[in-house]
């Protein structure tokens, strides 16, 4: 299995991260990839992946919860690493208005900025949307990039993988949401999305799946969202490994 969104470098987690990489290792996940959060954030992804480079890949980007006044320069700095390779895609990055819309324009602005990276370095984008789906695809319908798109920790409904459809084709990432009692909705989702665009992940620490559910999540617990989505879609897990995994290294060029 292959986890496509997980962040085991941030200090929840002991040791930096690697005893979390080696229980998901040791319950059968081939790779992690690691998306950083803000620039305080680099530093700790790096150290994980030099430590445990066979089973983890790194993705860059600025997400929209820190995006500020300053956020030019931080992406500034952000793009000359990523131009230096070693990134299998820019994110997290998007829009996220569900805390505060103070920085509605600057978070509008950092997402163009950083897709235009992407397309510059022919990376995929992982993406983060709260409460913003119409700003989110404003600004991916002024640039419309060719390169592949993720909704990462997607938990929207039929009518909302529609309304994206209008505008792009992406990947959808399912994590362990998808396994709580009052997600029907995104469950109604997958047949919507269908399987040839789905991939898993945990965006660990957060977001544990029922029955780790308000605990500290971890890339072993992939399992139980692999589990649930099968369930829903009438397949067998090894189905669902096997495609979601295809889909994975196909996106990320792994």
């Amino acid at each position: 299995m292959i986890d496509t969104h997980s962040h085991p470098y941030l200090e929840e987690f002991e040791n930096g991260g690697i005893d979390a990489v080696d229980r998901a290792v040791a319950a059968g996940i081939s790779l992690i990839i690691l998306p950083n959060v803000d620039a305080s954030s680099v530093e700790p992804m790096k150290r994980l992946h030099d430590s445990r480079p066979a089973c983890t890949a790194m993705a860059l980007g600025l997400h929209p919860t820190e995006v500020g006044g300053e956020w030019s320069g931080i992406v500034d700095e952000m793009e000359k690493q990523l131009g230096d390779g070693g990134f299998v895609a820019v994110g997290e990055v998007g829009m996220d208005l569900y805390w505060d819309k103070t920085h509605r324009e600057e978070q509008m602005a950092a997402f163009e900025r950083q897709i235009r990276i992407a397309e510059r370095l022919r990376l995929p984008v992982i993406i983060h949307s709260r409460e913003a789906l119409d700003e989110t695809l404003e600004v991916i319908a002024k640039v419309a990039p060719t390169v592949p798109l993720i909704f990462h920790s997607f938990t929207g409904s039929p009518e909302d993988v529609k309304h994206i459809r209008e505008v792009c084709d992406p990947m959808f990432g399912i994590n362990g949401v998808v396994t709580f009692k009052n997600a029907k909705s995104l469950r109604e989702s997958l047949p919507e999305i269908g399987l040839d665009r789905l991939l898993l992940e945990t965006d660990a620490p957060y977001l544990a799946p029922v029955p780790f559910r308000g605990k500290r999540n971890e890339s072993a617990y992939i399992v139980n969202t692999l589990n649930a989505v099968a369930a829903t879609l009438g397949l067998t897990p090894r189905e669902v490994e096997e495609v979601t995994d295809r889909n994975a290294r196909s996106v990320f060029r792994l």
